[in-house]
């Protein structure tokens, strides 16, 4: 019975400590949020002054050159804007499904590839040499075969949007299951799990961070390999009109659709940060937690 007060104490001792790293993960989540929305204010300033700023400092001409007010009375105050968002939508949806499509295609590649590497270090020593050479190699140069091989359709546009996020992604995976703690490996060598149990239960949560990281990446390579696609192969979406503007010398057009799609890759660059910043925060991994 004279244990029961120590008891007590101990237990409300834990509870006062899961209360306050609670509330520490939740401050270091608002932070991470606030941060996250701040970079994403600053760099949108940041781009446009340099953009208003490059065409001032250049002296380029009005007629080719379209600063940020030019594009935002094309979209929004000209009589006609409501036809030109319409025909930009259109050609956005398009560019976003060969994006998304790429973007998917890509990731779990180069997830299954990674765990692949850590499950056989000998498979990883034979061809992450073999894919940081293909990495070098420009996509365009891989563009003929490919539409020789796949044609201009779905599976071109997964092909070559797969390509542009596979690389950076598998390296940035594969470096963050190889990143596991050796102690936490031999722990649970030790009570009898395999390969597959250390990978789920140490290798994946530790390798959390660098997966969002290979997110982050993915998502503007995934729009930038959509892009390749319909200008090289497809001829849809915004890729694939941007050339007819250029020779029609509808450079207003032009200007918009190359903002808009930059708008987007910035807004979901940042989402993923936002997404990133909250996941780790809860699990204790943001660096904001003290500990």
């Amino acid at each position: 019975m004279t244990d029961a007060p120590a008891v007590i104490i101990d237990t409300r001792q834990s509870v006062d400590l899961a209360a306050a790293v609670r509330a520490e993960s939740r401050r270091a989540t608002q932070r991470a949020l606030l941060t996250s929305l701040g970079t994403f204010a600053g760099t949108l300033l940041t781009v446009l002054v340099l953009w208003q700023g490059a065409i001032i400092v250049f002296d380029l001409s009005p007629y080719v050159a379209k600063g940020p007010v030019d594009v935002w009375r094309f979209l929004v105050s000209d009589p006609e804007s409501a036809a030109h968002r319409s025909e930009l939508g259109a050609n956005l949806a398009i560019t976003m499904r060969d994006a998304t499509i790429g973007f998917v295609a890509g990731l779990l590649a180069a997830v299954l590839i990674a765990v692949v590497f850590q499950l056989s270090k000998g498979v990883e020593a034979a061809l992450m040499p073999v894919a940081l050479l293909l990495r070098t190699v420009p996509l365009i140069a891989f563009a003929p075969v490919i539409i020789l091989i796949f044609g201009r359709g779905f599976v071109t546009t997964a092909v070559m949007g797969g390509i542009v996020v596979l690389f950076p992604a598998l390296v940035t995976i594969a470096y963050g299951l190889s990143s596991a703690s050796p102690q936490m490996l031999d722990v649970v060598k030790v009570y009898g799990g395999g390969s597959v149990t250390a990978l789920r239960r140490v290798a994946f949560p530790a390798s959390l961070p660098a997966f969002f990281a290979a997110v982050r990446i993915s998502v503007p390579g995934a729009i930038t390999g959509a892009l390749l696609a319909e200008w090289l192969a497809t001829g849809g979406g915004i890729g694939g009109v941007i050339n007819g503007y250029y020779a029609q010398a509808r450079f207003n057009d032009m200007w918009a659709a190359v903002v808009v799609v930059t708008g987007v890759s910035l807004i979901l660059y940042n989402l993923v940060a936002i997404l990133e910043s909250t996941v780790l925060a809860r699990m204790g991994m943001h660096p904001d937690i003290r500990t």
